[in-house]
């Protein structure tokens, strides 16, 4: 469909030689020679673009761009004007236009104008399309759950969507935390500002100040460049600091400034930056434990805590298990073309014995992969990997006997959770009650290499590659 234009200026000459010029390109082209008529064409019609005189008889060009904006906002707007008016191009600009031309207008300066000016619409609705979808996904309604808990989690999340609040979700790994998190930010008066999220136990501890505050060209051996932190991109949005327990203390400090004076300096400069940032951190731990430890900074937790919720685990709400099944097959479904209609009683029943460790990630795991293998429309048990049939992983005996050392039995347990647990540090840390930066402290001292080849460092560990004897 070739794109709409509106030519308006109250010389019929302009009027003709652009018309002329823009309906030699794929473009469907009207004119006016009034703002009053223009305004009129657009109640019959869209346009995608309206190139406007900014003088002219009766209503003027900066007038028009007013009432543009409020009957079309997507509609993109170029200005004429002669070359002694530019300063009401400008003014123009101000007030919202795309771009201005100065009269004479030459066919390949329009040309290329409004090529730009389509790309820049285009990119617009795209961007409008997209942030609805990813708005619609995130909506509360996308969390799954009626049982009481949950109704109080969805409570919480509509408070904390229209509040200015920082946000402390915890939650055990696998309980929806981050989409927690998305649902809060895209329901809120910040879903128009960005989303931007750090995993604060991916980071290595060298890089995260440079990730979170950003950095000056030279400021360290291998900045080429300049580099926003987290903070300056998400300016007029969201920060998710996931995982906020692996952090420092040392950065919890800084951390802690930041949040106080909401101004941020990057490495090598001296400059303070304001931003304007929520922060939503999210913790699998129990940190007024770690406060006691000594571990997570007192004040930074009365920081962050304004707006708790609490995400339980899927053991504890498992009257919601039957909806959140239902709600995998449609969405596997769609995304595979299958027509899977339901699950089995005898599935049902085991999912309502199984303990769940990986809670709401691990049944999103175990339906995505049934509804794929599934030879009949009806999940049945042979769907399933082994371990619900067995009612869940179980660390292996690897060695714990008497006359085992304590640093052996520590060793050989750390290492059974993690194949237990298929690599994943994050969750053999939440099953052993430990830190996910404890793990990989372990790691390097029991010197397990990761599949690249590092020390540690890596969050999914190939259970293939651990040698429980000569570790």
């Amino acid at each position: 469909m070739a794109y709409s234009i509106l030519v308006v200026d109250d010389d019929p000459l302009v009027n003709d030689v652009l018309v002329s010029t823009l309906n030699a390109l794929p473009y469907e082209v009207d004119s006016s020679e009034s703002a009053e008529s223009a305004l009129t064409r657009m109640q019959r019609r869209d346009y995608d673009l309206i190139i406007s005189d900014v003088r002219m008889k009766g209503m003027d060009g900066l007038q028009l761009l007013d009432k543009v904006r409020l009957m079309s906002p997507e509609t993109v707007v170029i200005m004429m004007t002669a070359y002694g008016q530019v300063p009401d191009a400008v003014r123009a600009m101000k007030a919202g236009a795309f771009e201005f031309l100065l009269k004479p207008v030459g066919a390949d300066v329009t040309e290329a104008i409004v090529e730009r000016a389509l790309e820049f619409r285009r990119l617009k609705l795209e961007n409008k399309m997209l942030r609805a979808a990813v708005t619609q996904r995130y909506a509360a309604e996308q969390l799954v759950g009626q049982s009481a808990v949950m109704r109080r989690v969805f409570d919480t999340i509509d408070k904390a969507a229209t509040a200015a609040s920082n946000v402390l979700i915890s939650g055990e790994t696998g309980t929806g935390k981050e989409l927690v998190a998305r649902a809060i930010h895209f329901r809120g008066n910040r879903r128009e500002g960005p989303f931007e999220a750090i995993n604060c136990a991916a980071l290595p501890e060298t890089l995260f100040e440079s990730e979170l505050f950003g950095h000056e060209k030279g400021a360290f051996t291998g900045a080429m460049r300049t580099r926003r932190g987290a903070f300056e991109v998400a300016d007029g949005g969201t920060l998710l600091l996931d995982e906020i327990s692996e952090m420092t203390r040392a950065l919890q400090a800084k951390l802690l400034r930041v949040l106080q004076e909401m101004e941020v300096q990057r490495l090598g400069s001296e400059k303070r930056i304001p931003v304007d940032v929520r922060v939503i951190a999210t913790t699998n731990r129990d940190l007024p434990a770690e406060i006691e430890s000594g571990e997570f900074r007192r004040d930074l937790y009365y920081r962050l805590n304004v707006l708790p919720v609490h995400l339980p685990p899927l053991r504890d709400r498992r009257d919601d298990i039957p909806e959140l099944v239902d709600h995998f097959i449609r969405q596997f479904n769609a995304a595979s073309g299958r027509t899977i209609r339901r699950a089995s009683e005898t599935v049902m029943k085991l999912f309502d014995q199984y303990p769940w460790p990986g809670n709401i990630r691990e049944l999103e795991n175990f339906m995505e992969r049934a509804v794929l293998v599934a030879a009949r429309d009806v999940l049945t048990p042979e769907d399933f990997p082994g371990e619900l049939l067995a009612g869940g992983p179980r660390p292996k005996d690897e060695g714990i006997r008497v006359g085992t050392t304590m640093r052996d039995a520590r060793k050989n347990l750390v290492l059974a959770t993690l194949e237990a647990c298929g690599g994943n540090q994050t969750q053999a840390a939440d099953m052993l009650g430990i830190s996910s930066r404890t793990i990989r402290n372990l790691l390097y001292e029991y010197g397990i290499k990761t599949p690249g080849g590092e020390e540690t460092g890596a969050d999914a560990l190939n259970p293939a590659a651990i040698d429980h004897n000569n570790a």
